[in-house]
């Protein structure tokens, strides 16, 4: 199918961008990769009369000031993918970036992007809630930002007002001794997520000083482990930790039966993928 009739814009600056969407408001969608939006377009499940294209703005920085890293919303996933920053310091992000999709979609495809189509089988969702990050988001209006608990609502639902664009995501800096990976189960390569899985460490004093889990593709949205997290929170970082912080993320989790597998075979995978992942952040952070 072809998507519907509308009119193009590419605007100059992120002002005018702004200004677009607080002009044609419900009607505008804004294109940046365009891997998530003309798809959807040419099945017509969205019909925008308007579409605003920021894709050449300036907004694909990748930066570290201080304890944060700063990725622009146009940062395509094949610049996080070979980002020497990322690749030093933000492991997770670092093993992920290399299976989101094909080369294709990595790279056209832009973080910002994919967090704001909130697919609850994308993977950056899981990533970023992982690493406990926040998103700026812009407007005519002004600028706010947001914890990605907060910015992703539900399936396809994110808390981005119509006049609004994302811009950039933050990332706290880790301390001391860490490590993170990302797990993936697909079918072949280049499929959406059967099961997946993000995890990062921290130790403090030999123990568990922060954790981060988060699962992909068995929910209606990316969903934070959170009472996993909690249980490891100044814990050693022991095998028999590991396995109850899988167990308690399968019971977070809320996979459907489906071609890609049974809602049991799903959340198994989801216990041993955060057993795996936790003890791939260990060997991480012990050897820091």
């Amino acid at each position: 199918m072809l998507p519907s009739r509308f009119e193009y814009h590419r605007p100059e600056s992120l002002e005018e961008a702004f200004q677009l969407l607080s002009q044609y408001g419900d009607d505008a969608k804004v294109l940046a990769g365009g891997q998530s939006l003309i798809p959807v377009m040419k099945l017509r499940l969205a019909t925008p009369g308007h579409i605003v294209d920021i894709s050449r703005l300036t907004l694909d920085q990748i930066a570290e000031s201080g304890d944060t890293l700063t990725v622009g919303a146009l940062a395509r996933h094949r610049d996080v993918e070979r980002s020497d920053v990322i690749k030093s310091g933000y492991p997770l992000m670092a093993t992920a970036a290399p299976l989101i999709s094909d080369p294709v979609v990595r790279n056209l495809g832009t973080i910002g992007g994919s967090l704001c189509h909130a697919d609850p089988a994308g993977d950056w969702g899981s990533v970023m809630l992982a690493l406990g990050a926040s998103v700026v988001i812009g407007s005519s209006r002004g600028e706010r930002e947001l914890p990605i608990t907060e910015f992703l609502v539900d399936t396809f639902t994110t808390a981005l007002e119509p006049d609004e664009i994302l811009t950039q995501v933050k990332v706290p800096k880790a301390s001391g001794s860490f490590g993170g990976t990302y797990l993936k189960l697909e079918r072949k390569v280049g499929d959406f997520a059967t099961v997946a899985v993000a995890t990062h460490l921290s130790l403090s004093n030999g123990t568990i000083g922060r954790a981060g889990i988060a699962l992909t593709a068995v929910g209606s949205k990316n969903i934070q482990a959170t009472d996993a997290e909690a249980s490891l929170v100044g814990a050693e970082p022991t095998d028999d930790a590991f396995a109850e912080a899988g167990r308690l993320a399968a019971e977070a989790s809320s996979p459907m039966n489906d071609v890609r597998g049974s809602e049991a075979y799903k959340r198994h995978v989801v216990g041993v993928y955060v057993q795996r992942g936790l003890a791939r952040a260990l060997e991480q952070a012990q050897a820091a």
